[in-house]
Parts: C-alpha cells; structure tokens; sequence
C-alpha cells in the first residue's frame, strides 16, 4: 500500500513469544525463520495504527468522517440507500453503489441486516494494562512473555518508547457483574503474585476490565452489503489475531470488487468473498479460544499436565516453527476456496519467490503469472490486461504454471504448458452467465 516505512518507524520489533510458570520457562519460538521479508512481530498502539492508516488515505485526497451514524438502509437492485445522522443533528441521504459494515462488535449494519452473531460469553474476567515496568524483567525487551499462573494467564506485550502492555486473566469470574477499572496497586498486586521478579508497574496510561466474546457470523454479505472485522467476527485477545483477521478481510475483498467495479471481472467474483473468509475466521476464533482455554485451567492436574506437554513439545525445532507460523497467521490458506484449482493451489505464495514487486501492487490489483516460459507468458498476458499483470516472471517450480493472486495466495497450479487451464481459470471469472 506504501504505508510500510511510516509503520515500521513508529512500532517496536518483537522476535517471539516465550511461555513462563513463574521462574521455569515452558517453551519459546521466534520469528526469525518465518517466510516474509518482515520476521517479527510490529508492536503497535491501534492508536497509532489508525492514525497511520487515515494519514495514508488522505494523501489520496480521502478524509474519514467521525461521529456520523448510520440510521438506516436499504438495498436496491443496482445500489444500496443509506441515511446518516452527522453529530450536529443533521441527516444525509447517500445512495452508494456498495455498502461495507466495519462498525465493530455492536454492528449496526449487522443487526439491520438480522444476522445471528452466534457464541457465547466467555466466564472470566480480564483486566489490561499500559504501563511501564521497571527492574530486571529477565525477560528479552523484544519477546512476548506469557505467565501460566493457577488463578489465570498474565502475559506482557512489549510496546514502543518503553511501554508494556499487560493482559491477565482470572479463572474467578464476577459473572458478568460490572466491575470498577483496576488501580496502579492492583496491578503491582497481580504483577508480584503472578511473576515474583520484584518488578514495579508505573505511569499507567490505560487500566481496564474487560469480557470477553467469541462470536462470529455465518455469511459475511447479503447482496451488495458486507461486512469486515469485528462486525463479522469477535474472539479472545489470545495470539493478537483480531486487528489483523479484519484486515485480511477487507484486503480479500478490496481487490475482488476493484476489479468488479472496474468490470473487468464478474460479479460473482464477490460471491467467494463469505466462503473465504468465514473460514479462516472459524480457524482464528478456534485458535483464540483454544489459547484461551489452556491459560484459564482450574484443575491443578489439569494444569499441571499442559505445563509438562508444554515443556516436552517446545523442546522440538519443528514445534516451534509451528507455533511461529500460526501465530503470524501466514498458514491461513484458501486451500478448500472456490477460486483454487489444481494441487498445491490455496496456500500463501511465499514473498521469496516473487521475483519482483508484490503481488496486488499498485492501483489496480491484478494476478501475476509465473511461468518458465517468458515470451508465451507474456503474449498469454496479454489476452487479459484487466486480470493479469503485463509482466510473467519465473515460476519457482520450473515444472509449474501458477497464477498467484492481488492478495498472495496461489489461485492456479498447473504443469507449465498448460496454457488452456490458465485461460479456463480466467475465464471464469470474467463470465457473467
């Protein structure tokens, strides 16, 4: 998108994730071997996520408008009406060609729309902090540490300019009850009883309680309505998959409707869109809530048991290129996706091979063709301007024919000459029959 530098300058660098039960280390992974030009994770504030992301829009002229509710809609055959409550009072009428739900976990558009945001609450309670921690943490300034206490998980999320973020669970719950912001003290409090390393929490910035949901739509559209992020799914913090889910939802469906707005595909192209992405939002919600359960055990044996497997599976090299790749989410795949076709298709196209910019690059998303045969490729690219990027580069595999989608991800594999399958595969989605 171009926005890179301006992110990498404003986050800090996080190299892994180690696990704890007070001063013996369960296991560790890093991020060092994962497949992508950026091995680590970005430690930064939504805040400034946000910010970042809005100054980026407006470099090209787009201004977000807050405060302004949606009231109502409808759908037409060929648009959507909307009506916009601004917070001076006055109304708006919009008539848009696409109507796109980000609103969060309390969607408007979801209810408008009667989908069942099927779950449950989960029974403990959390608490988060934004402090800074001063001593000797014993712990690398650039890793996640987790906790695994028996009255619940505490774990520390290094941050920029020094600041840490705590998130604890406790396996007693208030049962949904309200309860006050914890104080500074209550966090030195469960910091000194979780850990023990005689740390001291200061200059709070953000102290909270919290619940958590784990809820998730069944279809993300109806029509030309969608919906993005938290509308369509909500979950545990565990593994930090929620802001990054939302926005691979909203990246799979930006470059299937540029091309369908630009006519260069079918409409429905956009019927992939549901399938896709409901899947990979079942897989995170399972993970997460998996995560959570194996922190909040209340069976001493219980607990006793994930810490031992814990320690004997961490000992394996190939455990902890596991536990790194799914925690960075590159093993999401569209492997089962009606927009995959042949073996090996659906996976995430590794970044080394690209043999050129990324794929999806630039104003108008495109598919990119790799091929050993460069002349033929690209005279066959030529028969699709709107679908494939002008340029064939050299397939990885020299045996393969693969078409690698604008968000990455292998569409089709195919033995090298088999030129009628990648016109078959493109077709398709230009027919509006």
């Amino acid at each position: 998108m171009g926005c890179t530098p301006a992110f990498l300058e404003n986050g800090l660098h996080c190299h892994g994730a180690s696990f704890h039960n007070g001063k013996t280390v369960l296991g560790h992974h890093r991020f060092d071997n994962v497949a992508s030009p950026y091995n680590f994770g970005l430690m930064i504030p939504q805040v400034d996520t946000e910010r970042l992301l809005i100054e980026h829009l407006q470099s090209f002229g787009v201004t977000v408008e807050r405060q302004v509710e949606l009231t109502l809609f409808g759908e037409a055959p060929d648009h959507v009406e909307a009506r916009l409550k601004h917070a001076d009072g006055h109304e708006e009428a919009v008539q848009t060609s696409w109507l796109i739900g980000c609103d969060g976990a309390h969607s408007t558009l979801r209810n408008g729309l009667g989908f069942s945001f099927e779950g449950v609450t989960d029974p403990s309670d959390w608490l988060l902090a934004d402090i800074r921690l001063e001593g000797d943490h014993q712990t690398p300034s650039d890793q996640i540490a987790a906790f695994l206490h028996p009255d619940g998980p505490f774990a520390l999320f290094p941050m920029a300019k020094g600041r840490t973020r705590i998130i604890a669970g406790f396996s007693k719950s208030s049962g949904g009850k309200s309860k006050p912001n914890p104080t500074l003290q209550d966090v030195q409090d469960l910091t000194d009883k979780r850990v023990g390393r005689g740390w001291l929490v200061t200059d709070p910035v953000w102290l909270a309680n919290f619940y958590i949901n784990e809820r998730k739509v069944s279809e993300y559209s109806k029509g030309r309505i969608f919906l993005a992020g938290d509308a369509a799914h909500i979950h545990s913090p565990a593994g930090g998959q929620g802001m990054n889910t939302g926005m691979q939802d909203s990246i799979n469906l930006a470059w299937k409707l540029a091309l369908v707005v630009r006519e260069e595909a079918s409409p429905r192209l956009l019927d992939t869109y549901t399938p896709e992405r409901s899947e990979v939002g079942a897989k995170v919600l399972h993970n997460a809530t998996l995560m959570t359960e194996l922190g909040t055990l209340k069976s001493p044996i219980a607990q006793a048991t994930r810490d031992a497997v814990m320690r004997f599976m961490f000992g394996f090299h190939s455990v902890q290129e596991r536990e790194a790749t799914s925690f960075t989410e590159i093993e999401l795949d569209y492997s089962q996706g009606l927009l995959t076709v042949g073996a090996r298709a659906g996976g995430r196209f590794s970044p080394r091979y690209y043999d050129g910019p990324p794929p999806g690059i630039g104003n108008k998303p495109r598919f990119v063709l790799f091929t050993s045969d460069y002349e033929q490729g690209a005279a066959f690219a030529s028969r699709f301007p709107g679908l494939l990027d002008p340029t064939p580069r050299i397939s990885p595999d020299r045996k393969r024919l693969l078409l690698v989608r604008p968000d990455g991800y292998v569409g089709l594999s195919a033995t090298d000459n088999d030129w009628a399958a990648a016109e078959e595969y493109l077709r398709q989605l230009v027919i509006t029959g």
